[in-house]
C-alpha cells in the first residue's frame, strides 16, 4: 500500500500542483494543498478507486473551491491590487517538479483568471487547460453538463473581453528585461518605456506591507516617471537577476540574499511591446522565490 501510494504521488503531484496553482494563484498554498491531500489520502480506503487521476483532480479542485470561499473575504480587505504569486521556473528547484512552460501558466494568464468566479475558474481550468470533456468536468464539480457548458462559455467571454487579451503565443519579453537593466544603471528609463504601448498599465502588489503604488499606473509616461522617481530614491538598488517567471523572461531584485521585488510583463499580441507590467513586492508572495534563490546560490 505504501509503495502504491508513493507511485501515485510521483505520478500525479505535478498535475495536482498545476490545478491548484492556477486556481489559487499561490505557489506556497498550492504546494501545501497537494501535500495535505496526499496526507489525507493515506487515511482513506482507496482500494476501490478505479481512476486515480480523476479522483485526485476532483479532490484538489473541490479543496481549491472551498479555500477560495475564505480567500474572497480576505481579498475584500486587501490593501491595493491583489496579484498572483509569481512562479520562478528554474532547473534547480521547481515547485512540485518541472511545470510545463506554456501560455496557460504565464503570469498574464493567471491575472486574467482572477477575473473569474471560483466556479468559472474551475470549469475553465479543467476544460481549457487540462482538456477534460464536459461530462468529466460535470462529474468532478457535481454539476450538469449543460450547466458546465454555460459556465465555460461565460468564462471565455470574460477572459477575452478585455481588449481580446487571451491565450496567444507568448511574446518575447527578453528585450524589456535588457532595457530595464540598462535603465536601472543609468537612471534613464526612456529606452525601456519605448518598448511599452502608449496605454500600458503598471500594477503593483505590496499587500499593505511594502510601500508601492496602490492604484494602477496608466500610460507609459507615468510609468517612466514612477520608475525614475523610485530609482532616484534608491529603491531599485540591489542585485537584479534575469529569470524565467511563469515561462517568460522577468526580473528579480535581490537584497540581503532575499527576493525584494519581481517584475514581469504581458506582451502585446504579435508586437514587441508590453501592455502590462506586474510588480510584486509583497514579501509573503516572494518567499518561494527567496527559497529557490537560496538553493541555487
Amino acid at each position: 500500500m505504501e509503495m502504491e501510494m508513493e507511485m501515485v504521488y510521483r505520478t500525479y503531484k505535478h498535475l495536482l500542483f498545476t490545478v491548484a496553482y492556477r486556481m489559487l494563484g499561490s505557489v506556497s498554498e498550492a504546494e501545501d494543498m497537494v501535500q495535505d491531500l496526499f496526507a489525507t489520502l493515506q487515511t482513506l480506503d482507496t482500494d476501490n478507486i478505479t481512476n486515480h487521476k480523476a479522483y485526485l483532480v476532483k479532490m484538489i479542485t473541490n479543496r481549491c473551491l472551498n479555500d477560495l470561499k475564505s480567500a474572497r473575504k480576505k481579498r475584500e480587505v486587501y490593501v491595493g491590487a491583489w496579484l498572483p504569486e509569481p512562479l520562478l521556473m528554474s532547473n534547480h528547484a521547481d515547485p512540485m517538479g518541472q511545470v510545463v512552460q506554456d501560455e496557460t501558466i504565464s503570469y498574464a494568464f493567471l491575472v486574467l483568471l482572477q477575473e473569474l468566479s471560483s466556479v468559472e475558474r474551475a470549469v475553465f481550468v479543467l476544460r481549457e487547460v487540462l482538456g477534460y470533456e464536459y461530462n468529466e468536468v460535470a462529474e468532478m464539480l457535481n454539476k450538469t453538463e449543460i450547466n458546465c457548458r454555460k459556465i465555460y462559455s461565460r468564462a471565455k467571454v470574460k477572459i477575452n473581453q478585455d481588449n481580446e487579451r487571451s491565450l496567444g503565443k507568448l511574446g518575447d519579453s527578453q528585450p524589456l528585461v535588457q532595457k530595464f537593466l540598462s535603465a536601472v544603471q543609468t537612471g534613464n528609463f526612456q529606452d525601456f518605456v519605448s518598448l511599452l504601448t502608449e496605454d500600458a498599465v503598471l500594477v503593483s502588489d505590496g499587500g499593505g506591507k511594502r510601500r508601492t503604488a496602490i492604484h494602477t499606473i496608466l500610460g507609459k509616461q507615468r510609468i517612466q516617471a514612477l520608475f525614475e522617481g523610485i530609482a532616484g530614491k534608491g529603491s531599485l538598488q540591489g542585485q537584479w537577476l534575469p529569470f524565467l517567471i511563469n515561462g517568460q523572461a522577468g526580473l528579480v531584485l535581490v537584497k540581503d540574499h532575499k527576493a525584494d521585488m519581481v517584475i514581469c510583463f504581458e506582451m502585446e499580441k504579435h508586437q514587441p511591446q508590453a501592455n502590462h507590467i506586474y510588480q510584486m513586492m509583497n514579501p509573503d508572495k516572494l518567499q518561494h522565490i527567496s527559497s529557490v534563490l537560496s538553493q541555487i546560490s
